[in-house]
């Protein structure tokens, strides 16, 4: 077999499955092998039942096979690299993960991983707590000039917020170990976005609650993802337009103060 994939032996699709039907054509022919109960072994040629190898995609479809399979039983995960069972974002979406992890926890563990946790957790919390203490300003960025740098100094201010506000979302979720739990990796990432939230909030005087409706999106998503797809872009959009007001109304507030410090 190996000297024909070196020699390019002729494949009807181009993957594993095509080579094997190409190289064992007789296998279709054969009767389907059941071991027997009693652990003896049958003479002849069989072919693998449907349950040997299954495509994940049928395993979602059926919820649970109900064909009988043997202790080394696979189900392939073809597509997507990113839409891989191992991954902690896949979960509950691909449900096959967490038995993943159960393997997983009965072989190498998490030893590396829940150091990382760990100290990904300490900083976000170090974070929520320096931004409660801080006292947010935006008057060294507002000066009393003419109405058309006003209007640039608002319009940057207001880029560099939403700018903020994204990757808050974003960052958290590439710099958790992908193979880490799903019980573990989304209580980080909810914790993590929570914390550069806060930051951008503070920086930017915005109001809480539309700054933190893709967080509190996120925990309802995670609790019942296929209900919420169907409202989920009502609440972001009227999430951005608060954020908007929110922070224009913070710029006019403090460029009307530092006009009247300069007047007096």
């Amino acid at each position: 077999m190996v000297h024909e994939l070196q020699n390019g032996r002729e494949n009807p699709d181009g993957a594993d499955q095509g080579f094997i039907a190409s190289y064992f054509p007789e296998l279709l022919d054969k009767p389907l092998f059941h071991p027997p109960p009693n652990g003896t072994k049958l003479d002849g040629t069989y072919r693998l039942p449907l349950g040997y190898q299954m495509d994940a995609s049928y395993y979602y479809l059926k919820l649970r096979w109900s064909i009988p399979c043997g202790p080394n039983s696979v189900i392939t995960f073809p597509g997507a690299p990113w839409l891989k069972p191992w991954y902690w974002w896949a979960w509950p979406v691909l449900p096959l993960g967490l038995q993943w992890h159960e393997k997983r926890l009965q072989t190498i563990g998490y030893g590396t991983d829940v150091a990382v946790i760990l100290i990904q957790s300490t900083i976000y919390l170090g974070i929520i707590v320096m931004t409660r203490l801080a006292k947010p300003s935006l008057s060294k960025l507002c000066y009393r000039r003419s109405d058309k740098s006003i209007t640039l100094v608002q319009n940057i201010l207001k880029l560099v917020a939403l700018w903020s506000i994204l990757a808050a979302y974003i960052t958290p979720f590439f710099i958790i170990p992908p193979t880490i739990h799903p019980m573990l990796g989304w209580p980080l990432y909810f914790l993590g976005a929570l914390a550069l939230c806060l930051v951008a909030i503070n920086a930017f005087l915005l109001p809480m609650l539309p700054v933190l409706m893709p967080w509190f999106d996120g925990v309802v998503r995670a609790l019942c993802v296929f209900g919420y797809a169907f409202c989920a872009a009502p609440f972001l959009w009227t999430s951005m337009t608060r954020i908007m007001a929110g922070l224009q109304v913070s710029l006019e507030r403090e460029g009307t103060k530092n006009g009247e410090i300069i007047e007096n």
